[in-house]
């Protein structure tokens, strides 16, 4: 059995393209995952990645071992986007998204996706790293961007596999990895715990 530790509908997906069925194992009710995502004092983008990542898996095997599920293997992901040492995360409302893709626009960023897997006390874990450019765009493609409400809920404020495709000019990296889960990265940690990927 594998239980994936995201709601998000991306990550199930991407496993699902590597023949992976997961069980979404859903947080507690009673957790306040935002307040994981509270980024430390200058805590750098790999560190906050690996650091989300880790306490998302210590309260997904609490959750698995709560709800007495079947043994398994359980996969949890998180994904940040810096712009050097600055974290942009998801956006609190519509301006925020705003000024995050103004920021973006016309530049190079990094989009870190750190993966763990744990299968019993065994637990392995991965960050990819990958660049993305973002082409020049206009307040007007920003704001149009923003209206169409694909950005809220998405770190740095975009969803590379939607509408912003067009305004990506170069991407060197994981394409999956900047869609939240690595799958070269993820079928290995896989398959060092027993997984047929």
């Amino acid at each position: 059995m594998i239980y994936l530790a995201s709601q998000s509908p991306r990550r199930k997906q991407l496993l699902e393209q590597i023949g992976v069925q997961a069980q979404v194992l859903l947080p507690d009710p009673a957790l306040d995952a935002e307040a994981l995502e509270v980024v430390k004092g200058r805590e750098s983008p790999l560190s906050y990645v690996q650091r989300v990542t880790a306490l998302k898996l210590d309260a997904a095997v609490q959750r698995h071992k709560a709800l007495k599920l079947p043994a398994g293997v359980i996969v949890c992901a998180d994904t940040t986007v810096a712009l050097g040492r600055d974290i942009l995360g998801k956006p609190e409302d519509a301006q925020d998204a705003q000024r995050m893709l103004t920021q973006l626009a016309g530049q190079a960023h990094r989009v870190l996706t750190a993966v763990a897997v744990q299968k019993g006390r065994t637990r392995h874990a991965v960050v990819s790293q990958s660049w993305v450019r973002v082409a020049p765009m206009t307040s007007a493609q920003i704001r149009a961007y923003v209206q169409s409400g694909e950005p809220m809920g998405k770190a740095g404020a975009y969803a590379i596999q939607g509408l912003m495709a067009v305004n990506i000019s170069q991407i060197r990296g994981s394409y999956s990895g900047i869609m939240g889960l690595p799958l070269h990265e993820t079928a290995t940690l896989l398959r060092a715990v027993g997984v047929k990927v």
